[in-house]
């Protein structure tokens, strides 16, 4: 049996839809589980077995009609048996259409049903703390009858060599060994996505001066502005604790990095999903636009939690569309001032820092 998924989307999406090649691989040992995605989001997926071939999308599939029928054919000459369609945009619709697969699984969509054998509705409300991100992606997997126990959890695979690369890191900047080290996802993948600098920096005293913690920034470096924006409106007792210049080389050192780390603060995104699967207690910021609904998996009040402006002023939400939320993020964002959750930071770390040495 050979089985295709697609997901070119970005890391988050990436990772969250591999729990499928995962599920597979447990319902179907001896089945080849391809996975079609973005060059740029491999980092996420190196070392899972339970992915026999990676195929990937390019910019040239994008740019070149020419290169996107070569890709096209080259997965119709593949003879997949199953496609699982967890995109299900235009570049995967056509790709579907020209694959030749018996069963193809997505998402059911008006004017597109015709391309599926099988079209699932897209879930509404979670059902469990597994988030509508991970419950929707597990829906794709019911026409296949699979009896087997689910496994939910997206999951990252660090070699021993890169984890000793990054403890190397650690030295080489000279992190306190007797502290614990918190990981700040600083920045969001676009300013929409952004909690405001001023505030994050206030975020980050308040773990400072909660506990006595190392503390790294994740940031690109072409963010390094951002960055020392940041950095610098801190306060001068936080800032001793920040090592502004540790950082990965690549997502694979990122990864490496975050697995020697003992928790994760900041805006939602790829490092927030990253650090999930590596089983890191987690504290989400949400954009105001964003449906915390979707991405807030795993949520128990203890390791993994997450705030919304919504959580707190409700009345700024009433009768809006997520198109006007995200038109007025920038506005919706000075309202939540930090001191709306400062008692939930404090306590999250309380549940979550202890006493004992960091690895």
């Amino acid at each position: 049996m050979k089985i295709l998924v697609i997901q070119q989307k970005m890391i988050g999406d990436v990772l969250a839809s591999s729990i499928i090649c995962n599920n597979l691989r447990t319902a179907y040992p001896e089945a080849q589980i391809d996975y079609l995605v973005y060059a740029s989001t491999t980092p996420v997926l190196e070392g899972n077995p339970n992915i026999d071939n990676i195929i990937l999308f390019e910019e040239k599939h994008r740019k070149s009609k020419k290169e996107f029928l070569n890709l096209a054919l080259q997965i119709r000459n593949a003879k997949y048996d199953i496609l699982i369609d967890a995109y299900s945009k235009l570049e995967s619709w056509l790709i579907v259409f020209l694959s030749g697969a018996k069963k193809k699984i997505s998402y059911e969509k008006k004017g597109r049903k015709f391309l599926y054998t099988d079209n699932i509705p897209y879930q509404a409300a979670p059902k469990t703390n597994f988030g509508l991100a991970i419950e929707r992606r597990l829906s794709l997997l019911d026409p296949l009858k699979i009896s087997i126990p689910i496994d939910p959890l997206p999951k990252l695979f660090v070699t021993n060599e890169e984890n000793q690369k990054a403890i190397a890191l650690f030295e080489k900047h000279q992190l306190k060994k007797d502290r614990k080290t918190v990981m700040i996802s600083l920045l969001g993948s676009e300013k929409l996505k952004t909690y405001p600098l001023e505030y994050m920096a206030k975020v980050i005293d308040t773990i400072a001066e909660n506990k006595d913690v190392n503390i790294l920034f994740n940031y690109f470096p072409k963010q390094i502005n951002d960055a020392k924006t940041v950095f610098d409106a801190c306060k001068s007792s936080t800032q001793a604790k920040i090592y502004f210049d540790l950082l990965g080389g690549d997502l694979i050192s990122f990864i490496a990095i975050m697995n020697q780390c003992d928790l994760i603060v900041g805006n939602d995104g790829g490092a927030i999903n990253m650090a999930k699967a590596l089983k890191k207690p987690s504290f989400i910021i949400f954009s105001p636009w964003i449906e915390k609904k979707i991405w807030a998996t795993f949520e128990d009040g203890i390791q993994n939690e997450s705030i919304h402006l919504n959580d707190f002023k409700p009345e700024l939400f009433m009768s809006k569309t997520e198109k006007e939320l995200k038109k007025e993020a920038l506005t919706l964002y000075q309202e939540f001032d930090p001191s709306l959750f400062k008692d939930k930071v404090d306590s999250f770390l309380k549940r979550n820092l202890s006493n004992g040495k960091t690895k």
